[in-house]
């Protein structure tokens, strides 16, 4: 989420202040990063230096109104991983039972409405992200599969676009769940695995990506963006 703490929440290390945000998307614009969609990216035959993909999943509606002005005022593209079923859904129970709270639920979602003006201009590529959040390690493979392609043809259905690319629901995944989103005809899947992906090397099914908490400070996302580590060990 790109938006301010709130008090005692359980969640505040998924919101990114808008100020902070701005300042990161600056700092990646002004040290002449290139931004591209994951569709995009896996595409190049030759990743330029100083490429990047910024995600964000669950489809939070500040995602629209806090980060896409940000984005369009530098320039810089995002892909989405849109849960279907984000109304009313309190998926953080399926991965920790201690997380019954109703806080993600009460959390305003992304409008189709908004997600077409965000496609509209070119900056934004939707992926898929399930259509319920479940937990992977607890579905069959029968399972696995429904969620994952029925999320893909609601998306297409409802925004008239191809869906490429995929995220694991809190990053967790099966030994052969990477093979029934490649089955299912999507390019790229990126997982929670902390680090810098080198798609020339790496399964694009299992992509890698930087998590950028609400607790980092800004050398901590220089950093991260420098070597995949907040720190010296971390």
């Amino acid at each position: 989420m790109i938006a301010y703490k709130k008090d005692g929440a359980k969640f505040n290390s998924l919101r990114v202040s808008p100020v902070d945000f701005e300042r990161q998307i600056k700092y990646l614009k002004d040290n002449n990063f290139t931004s591209f969609t994951m569709s995009e990216l896996v595409k190049l035959k030759k990743v330029p230096r100083r490429s990047v993909v910024i995600t964000f999943d669950d489809g939070y509606e500040d995602n629209f109104i806090k980060a896409f002005p940000i984005l369009r005022k530098y320039g810089f593209k995002a892909t989405i991983y849109l849960i279907i079923n984000r109304e009313n859904n309190n998926w953080s129970i399926h991965r920790r039972a201690k997380n019954l709270t109703n806080e993600l639920v009460d959390e305003p979602k992304l409008q189709n409405e908004q997600i077409k003006q965000m496609l509209e201009s070119g900056l934004i590529e939707i992926g898929a992200h399930t259509l319920n959040h479940l937990n992977f390690q607890k579905l069959t493979l029968g399972k696995t599969r429904e969620e994952i392609e029925e999320s893909k043809k609601a998306i297409e259905e409802e925004f008239k676009i191809e869906c490429k690319t995929f995220a694991y629901p809190f990053g967790i995944y099966k030994d052969n769940d990477h093979k029934i989103v490649k089955e299912l005809g999507f390019t790229s899947a990126v997982t929670t695995n902390a680090g810098i992906s080198d798609i020339t090397k790496e399964n694009p099914f299992m992509l890698k990506r930087l998590t950028i908490r609400g607790k980092d400070n800004f050398l901590a996302f220089i950093l991260k963006m420098k070597n995949g580590k907040r720190g010296l060990f971390k």
